[in-house]
């Protein structure tokens, strides 16, 4: 299989080279980017797997970055790189669109690690899983897309593990530490429901932007969120004979 292929963005070279070093020791292969105008132009001119971006960029902030990429279709996993006093700016950076955050000080090895296992979380999963259909919803498990009504809805790769982990539980209430486990593949407490709230908002604005309610994705106060539909039933012979 094919080295994943990461962009790093940071202005500083120093940084630069501490993340695609620790990168490359996990099996990337990288490019990099000073700016966001240069990102950009990365991203139409290779398919990368994960895009590690610094929050401060010279002629764009990280967020707004986030906004563009998102805003012209690319759906990349995207990790931010912020100051730990910035819970601001992780807020806006995750309601933008990025899919997880470190923050500095960081672990090179760490944010490697993360980089390595967000980009397993988005790769096509085993064909043996079969899709999830709960009345008007469809969840194609093998290209990893969600259908309303026959209509794609268009999510992120995060988004759309979180709906895909409520839809494999659906009519049941799916703790927060089970989301971050399926959707981030961590258990860790810190910033979890920040990114778990997040990430709620955003799937169900693009829920209601597909026409659907979104009041479907329901929040069990205290405990997690529960998606309020049920499988559809399989047909019978009555339904298919007409009889």
């Amino acid at each position: 299989m094919a080295a994943p292929i990461a962009l790093v963005v940071d202005d500083e070279p120093q940084m630069v080279s501490i993340v695609v070093f620790a990168l490359e020791t996990q099996g990337f292969t990288c490019c990099e980017a000073r700016n966001a105008r240069d990102a950009m132009a990365q991203l139409n001119r290779h398919l990368v797997d994960i895009v590690i971006l610094d929050i401060m960029l010279p002629d764009a902030s990280g967020i707004q970055l986030v906004k563009r990429i998102r805003a012209a279709g690319v759906l990349t996993p995207i990790i931010l790189l912020t100051a730990l006093s910035d819970e601001s700016d992780r807020i806006a950076g995750l309601m933008a669109g990025a899919d997880d955050y470190v923050t500095k000080p960081f672990s090179p090895r760490e944010l490697a690690l993360r980089a390595q296992a967000v980009v397993r979380r988005t790769q096509p999963p085993d064909a043996t899983v079969h899709d999830v259909t709960l009345g008007d919803l469809r969840i194609d498990t093998t290209h990893e897309r969600a259908y309303w009504r026959g209509e794609r809805i268009e999510l992120s790769a995060t988004e759309y593990r979180v709906l895909a982990a409520l839809a494999l539980h659906a009519g049941e209430t799916v703790a927060y530490v089970s989301l971050l486990n399926e959707a981030w593949g961590t258990s860790s407490h810190y910033g979890g429901r920040e990114m778990i709230k997040t990430a709620i908002y955003r799937l169900r604005k693009h829920l209601a932007d597909a026409g659907a309610d979104p009041a479907i994705v329901e929040s069990i106060r205290g405990r997690g969120y529960s998606l309020a539909l049920t499988p559809n039933a399989p047909p019978t012979a009555e339904s298919v004979t007409g009889l």
